[in-house]
């Protein structure tokens, strides 16, 4: 028989009140805008990263219609180094929808919280529940996994027959929540999760609800949640050029909106060490082969492991029309900090 919910949300809530965290920046001041700010950076980002980003980020952009007004470049590079940029793309796109559809607020609506780009069902949740009271649960991976444990369900939470199941549950104790205390409710649960039924090597023995948990009544805290099953990642290797003109200022290219890295400034980048010679042919007058190895970046991503060999040359020249090229610029080392790089290639040109 699966625990009751009755006690869990009520002894999870005196746990918080002692113990829990309750003076991150996006609390002091807690509005909607920074609420929603701080969601979108958590998403598989741990607090103690997304802190500092955090607050460069709103004292650059303190408000929604400002983040709105923001060009791409500027929220890129207060981004850069965060990881998922697709993120940062999301969260300027439904800033200017809010200013276009909602008079520069962001919606109570649920629904029209929907619509916004990169806004799912838990940080809709996550958002409600924090910025208004409103009564909504969330179900991020801090909560997937206080649940299959205290609830004793198997099987991998992203299949969409047990996410369901959790969905209920969520709903079942956030009904068992206290009029005005869904903020500090959705809190409680991030914070549970973080700190104590952690992934590995959840502390049981200070656990307040540790009476009614299933998994450990039952010898099966570290076998829950049910892992997914592993994958071997991809290996993919690619060239990247590190030029400097007889200025010293570095030629980035902008990546395109999709895909790896996107709407980033990168290096001159191939996949194979012809197809990059060829590039450089066509828009470089300098001796390729005179170029330095510098050493090999591995860096991985969320569904391969790409190994990057940067090749340096110094005092090259564009061949002529070559700087019409919007997605082409020549920059200053200087200038760097104002744009959005990728953190191995910021790390790269740090070193070099």
């Amino acid at each position: 028989m699966r625990p009751s919910t009755d006690a869990f949300s009520p002894r999870l809530l005196d746990w918080f009140d002692r113990h829990g965290r309750h003076d991150l920046p996006w609390q002091h001041p807690r509005t909607p805008y920074r609420v929603w700010l701080s969601e979108i950076m958590l998403q598989q980002t741990q607090v103690a990263t997304v802190i500092p980003y955090f607050q460069r980020f709103v004292q650059s952009f303190p408000s929604l219609p400002d983040l709105a007004a923001a060009d791409d470049d500027a929220v890129m590079a207060h981004w850069a180094g965060l990881g998922y940029y697709a993120r940062a793309r999301n969260l300027h796109a439904a800033a200017l929808r809010c200013v276009e559809l909602h008079g520069g607020d962001l919606p109570r609506d649920p629904q029209a919280l929907l619509a916004l780009p990169g806004i799912g069902r838990s940080t809709a949740g996550a958002i409600l529940s924090q910025a208004w009271n409103d009564p909504f649960p969330i179900l991020d991976g801090n909560v997937k996994r206080a649940l299959t444990r205290y609830h004793g369900i198997a099987g991998h939470p992203g299949l969409p027959a047990v996410e369901k199941q959790l969905w209920v549950l969520a709903a079942q104790h956030v009904a068992q929540v206290p009029p005005g205390r869904m903020a500090d409710w959705t809190q409680a649960q991030m914070d549970f999760g973080a700190t104590l039924c952690s992934r590995a090597n959840p502390a049981c023995s200070l656990c307040p609800v540790r009476d009614g948990c299933a998994a450990h009544a039952q010898g099966q805290v570290d076998s829950l949640p049910t892992p997914k099953p592993g994958k071997v990642l991809p290996e993919r290797e690619a060239s990247a050029l590190l030029l400097e003109d007889s200025q010293g200022r570095i030629l980035l290219c902008k990546r395109p909106p999709t895909g790896i890295w996107a709407s980033l400034w990168t290096l001159p980048q191939a996949d194979t060490d012809a197809a990059l010679r060829a590039w450089f042919a066509s828009h470089i007058d300098g001796d390729y082969d005179a170029a330095d190895e510098l050493p090999l970046i591995v860096h991985t991503f969320s569904h391969y492991r790409l190994h990057l060999q940067p090749l340096h040359l110094r005092r090259v020249a564009p061949r002529p029309r070559v700087g019409d090229n919007a997605d082409l610029r020549w920059v200053a080392r200087a200038e760097l900090p104002s744009l959005g790089l990728p953190a191995p290639i910021r790390k790269l040109l740090d070193r070099h």
